[in-house]
């Protein structure tokens, strides 16, 4: 590892590693959003924890630069539990990217709450395991970040008027809860989530918001639901198909919100940035 950073100071910017700021918002979600970005490029970033899920994609949009990573793979390849969330964040962050937007796929479980709602959450509850949790994760590197609000608030504030300019009415104020799959719950399992108070559920949110914290990057979750959750739907429950066709339907005005939040999201400092101040890191960030 090399020399840490300086004692309440940010991790050396790209300009000071020898990299090349490409970037200034990155957007992590489905392969349909490659046609989301004019003048695409893809590019190739080496990091510490390995590949990202796919090369990064970078464009522009409103006018802004972006970089996009999609999170499952090429043609979702890769289940939720196998995803490189290190790897994804730590590629836009190196690309120049602070802010993220990360738009998912999530179950509901409230019945007023019904496939193709939209909801930002601001709380998370993790019942994921066996994941790569945290960038610091090496002897000597015992790095706690601040979680309790786990969800940029102006990124949230941006994504809820973008949506409601795009007349698609936004769940604020929400908990996700995030699973482990690749499997879906059983309708005890549900029940048990929202008795403890999450009202979405996906595969996905995390570790991916919290490595994003320890990046001092701004995150914000975009939930579009696909299905209401195995206790609380009388079928037979959730399928695949299900959930696929139903982001899909979603995905033309997702790209519309995203797109008008980009061009809104505000440039400069955010309380997300300072997550890693006072802190002496075991290594630099790019």
């Amino acid at each position: 590892m090399t020399t840490p950073p300086t004692v309440g100071t940010p991790a050396q910017p790209p300009g000071e590693t020898g990299a090349t700021v490409q970037a200034e918002i990155g957007i992590i979600g489905g392969s349909g959003f490659y046609s989301f970005l004019d003048g695409a490029h893809e590019t190739t970033v080496d990091t510490p924890f390995g590949e990202p899920s796919a090369p990064v994609t970078v464009g522009t949009c409103a006018g802004r630069r972006v970089a996009f990573v999609p999170r499952h793979g090429r043609g979702h390849r890769l289940p939720a539990h196998r995803v490189n969330y290190r790897a994804n964040l730590w590629a836009l962050r190196a690309l120049g990217a602070r802010q993220v937007l990360a738009p998912c796929a999530v179950g509901s479980m409230r019945p007023e709450l019904g496939p193709g709602s939209l909801v930002i959450p601001d709380q998370v509850i993790d019942r994921t395991w066996g994941r790569k949790h945290t960038i610091f994760d090496d002897e000597g590197a015992a790095i706690h970040v601040s979680f309790a609000e786990p969800y940029c608030p102006r990124g949230r504030h941006t994504v809820a008027s973008a949506a409601e300019q795009v007349g698609w009415p936004a769940r604020t104020g929400s908990t996700l809860v995030v699973i482990n799959g690749p499997r879906f719950s059983t309708r005890a399992e549900s029940r048990w989530h929202a008795a403890m108070g999450a009202e979405i559920v996906g595969m996905t949110g995390m570790p991916e918001a919290a490595i994003a914290r320890e990046l001092a990057l701004c995150y914000t979750s975009v939930a579009v639901v696909t299905d209401l959750d195995a206790g609380f739907e009388d079928g037979e429950g959730v399928t695949q198909t299900e959930v696929f066709t139903t982001f899909s339907r979603s995905l033309e005005r997702l790209k519309s919100l995203l797109a008008l939040a980009v061009d809104e999201l505000p440039a400069g400092d955010c309380v997300c940035r300072h997550s890693l101040d006072g802190m002496n890191l075991p290594f630099p960030l790019p």
